[in-house]
């Protein structure tokens, strides 16, 4: 298990002066990426062999959003290789080292010249060390079901300030960018992302929506209707 400890900084925040989404998923992805770096396998050595990490789906579940200024521990872990797949656990510990949030998420392993997934072997796993076990949250599973007829509420093109070091929309980018239409005053408890596609500098992401229930659903498209990313954000059940 790797750990980073942290204190919420004001430009982390939300208008509530709570840690916000996007810096949720920071967090976590910094965690996972910092623990690469000090293994040895980090951005370096990855570009040197022709490969990247790519996400494939998020599951994020939201107990309560730390406040400005709280000091935070942020921990990962791998605990299982299915087939393509790497899958790790994410958690945001409070200092009393209570969970405030629990994630799984999905990774495959890319051929940065090919663009294709690469298979994952010991070589690639072993710097992380033994896998540690699950955590205990319910799996919803790497796949989103929208509804097949869905409102387009907008369009963007992608521009320099969305990519990272893969030159693709980083994935908490798409989840900020379904946020923009849940409304004000709306407490997300959980998040699911599933991506599909990478989209890169200058492709045009069209934003599809419906609501079910108490979730916010969101499809960016490219426009041949090829899709990036679906987005669930699920409102918080009232205690």
């Amino acid at each position: 298990m790797y750990e980073l400890n942290s204190r919420v900084r004001y430009s982390e925040t939300d208008i509530d002066a709570k840690l916000s989404l996007t810096g949720i998923m920071n967090y976590m992805q910094d965690c996972s990426t910092m623990q690469s770096e000090d293994a040895g396998v980090g951005i370096g050595y990855l570009g040197r062999e022709k490969k990247a990490w790519l996400l494939s789906s998020w599951q994020i579940v939201i107990g309560r959003r730390p406040v400005l200024g709280e000091r935070i521990k942020v921990v990962t872990w791998p605990y299982a290789v299915k087939g393509l797949y790497a899958l790790r656990n994410f958690a945001i510990l409070d200092e009393k080292g209570e969970y405030l949030v629990k994630a799984n998420s999905y990774w495959f392993l890319m051929n940065t010249e090919t663009g294709r997934p690469m298979r994952i072997t010991d070589a690639d796993t072993d710097p992380y060390g033994e896998f540690n076990p699950k955590i205990e949250m319910e799996d919803a599973g790497r796949k989103i079901a929208v509804p097949k007829e869905m409102e387009e509420t907008g369009r963007l093109v992608v521009m320099k300030h969305l990519l990272d070091t893969n030159l693709h929309v980083n994935n908490a980018q798409y989840v900020d960018i379904a946020r923009e239409l849940v409304p004000a005053g709306i407490e997300i408890g959980e998040i699911r992302a599933e991506y599909r596609k990478a989209a890169v500098l200058g492709d045009e992401i069209v934003v599809k929506s419906a609501r079910e229930g108490r979730s916010y659903l969101v499809s960016l498209c490219n426009t041949n209707g090829d899709v990036f990313a679906n987005i669930e954000l699920k409102e918080r059940t009232q205690p």
